[in-house]
């Protein structure tokens, strides 16, 4: 299997190696509706526009046992109605031992606006003008608090604001001050911003709430993350309500946590609107269930070897060019959260990357939403350069849209004329997967030509498939939504392979 000589290679593509062919793969048809299985080889690790946070194997049971009828809100000894998804709240409270109550909301902006509906009423919201967010798909926080009648009290300015600035806005009118992480954006230079601790002071001494949204979805501090806040640390520091979401750094599903005063927390779950911001059965069972675990795929994607992420890129990459498909392993870097990534910038912003081959590109991917095709950059050229060290397997650019069309398929991002499918992102045990996929996609591209290659297919015999002394296994659902096995030959490099690491960092 070969390049198709007349198709000019793309410059970064020099480097990729081409080997004598070994399979290719016919798929079988995409089923009709949606969602769709897509492996996320972005580099992002909570990317919005794939559901951020993949569920853990217990949540996925969770949510089977759930599916049916179940004791959501019913007291099975008493047979009388129960509070409802007392065990989930049971397990929450248990999971923050500083917050004196919990509640949950369908998501981080629910409970926001359930704070400012509840606690706030017509009265004044006190906020520095730095916090005052927008999210990549255009959600503005001034906009969300004021929907509710309550009125913001904009203090300090873009950069700097100080203790002295809140004590001389908080007053009769106020409802709460709140402090806001941003996730999105970082300023930097001549900055000031007052202590958490103090804010909490001060907040105490005036009898005014202190609600703060730390952003991360963190309960506590993670050692792969040390800069990351986290909500027992902003409630052990005074602050009176923590809000944050089930679905990004706790690896839950999609939800909003409410911790902190018990007084507070009941007058939010007594509010009208928490009725209609109510989260669901299946909810509560996946996040009680990842609660009862301490593991789930995003823990482990934060906390990933390198050198363990590079030897699976060596792996992938040789089988690959064993099978006759141009890739290379590469060095890279992985982001949490798309949350600074913004789809809609073009050209001229400034985004360094380690160039490869020749000459100079640009950054892409499926962006915020998984658009593909966009060019993506991050809030500054630093966004990426100080994300977590990472491994990628480089392919044709050209391969990126035939990946996302593939079954499953596959979102990569592209960086100077390659697709790079970053390996932070994609459990290991769908690594059998994701090669099959790339072979299938090089096959219809025209990128390789199938010759006399043994075809593999979703009926391929099992002693077409690597037996269970190659490590791999199944990830649990993916054989039956796809109906992919590993691919003939799933053997990983031979002995003289080699490292084919690229000494050319990509980020």
């Amino acid at each position: 299997m070969t390049a198709d000589p007349g198709r000019p290679l793309t410059e970064p593509t020099r480097f990729l190696t081409t080997p004598a062919p070994t399979a290719v793969l016919v798929a079988p048809a995409r089923q009709a509706g949606g969602p769709h299985p897509v492996i996320n080889a972005t580099g992002i690790l909570l990317h919005d526009g794939l559901g951020r946070a993949p569920l853990s194997p217990a949540a996925r049971t969770a949510l089977d046992a759930a599916a049916g009828t179940c004791d959501v809100e019913v007291d099975l000894a008493t047979g009388r109605r129960g509070r409802r998804g007392r065990t989930a709240m049971t397990a929450l409270a248990a999971a923050v031992p500083m917050a004196r109550s919990v509640h949950v909301v369908n998501n981080n902006a629910a409970a926001l606006i359930l704070s400012a509906a509840a606690l706030a009423g017509r009265r004044e919201i006190v906020i520095s003008r730095g916090e005052l967010i927008e999210t990549a798909d255009g959600l503005r926080l001034p906009e969300l608090l004021t929907s509710t009648g309550a009125r913001l009290r904009e203090v300090g300015t873009t950069n700097r604001t100080t203790l002295g600035d809140y004590a001389d806005a908080i007053g009769p009118g106020t409802g709460f001050v709140l402090r806001v992480h941003p996730p999105s954006y970082r300023v930097v230079g001549l900055t000031t911003a007052p202590a958490l601790a103090d804010l909490a002071d001060l907040c105490a001494g005036r009898g005014v709430p202190l609600v703060g949204d730390p952003g991360s979805g963190l309960l506590h501090p993670e050692p792969a993350l040390p800069d990351e806040p986290d909500a027992s640390t902003w409630l052990s520091c005074g602050v009176s309500l923590v809000t944050t979401c089930g679905d990004k750094l706790l690896g839950g599903p999609q939800c909003g946590l409410v911790l902190g005063r018990a007084d507070l927390v009941d007058r939010l779950r007594r509010h009208p609107l928490a009725r209609a911001l109510r989260v669901g059965k299946l909810t509560l069972a996946a996040l009680e269930a990842t609660l009862g675990t301490g593991d789930n795929p995003v823990r482990r994607s934060l906390r990933a070897e390198p050198a363990e992420l590079r030897h699976r890129a060596e792996r992938l990459a040789s089988w690959l060019r064993q099978s006759g498909v141009p890739a290379s392993a590469v060095t890279s870097r992985a982001v949490v959260g798309s949350d600074g990534i913004d789809d809609t910038a073009r050209a001229g912003a400034a985004v360094r990357r380690g160039a490869v081959g020749a000459g100079a590109g640009h950054s892409g991917h499926g962006g915020h939403g998984g658009h593909g095709g966009h060019t993506v950059y991050g809030p500054g050229p630093d966004m990426w350069e100080s994300g977590l060290p990472s491994a990628a397997v480089a392919l044709d650019a050209a391969l990126a849209a035939f990946l996302r069309r593939g079954r499953p398929s596959v979102l990569g991002r592209v960086e100077q004329g390659c697709c790079l499918l970053d390996l932070r992102s994609v459990p290991p045990d769908l690594d059998p997967v994701l090669a099959a996929t790339v072979l299938a996609a090089a096959a219809e591209s025209g990128t390789a030509t199938a010759g006399d290659l043994h075809a593999l297919s979703a009926d391929t015999p099992a002693s077409a498939v690597p037996s269970a002394a190659t490590g791999w296994t199944d990830q649990a659902g993916w054989t039956d939504q796809t109906g992919w096995e590993e691919p003939a030959g799933w053997e990983g490099p031979g002995a003289d392979a080699g490292s084919d690491v690229d000494a050319v960092t990509l980020q």
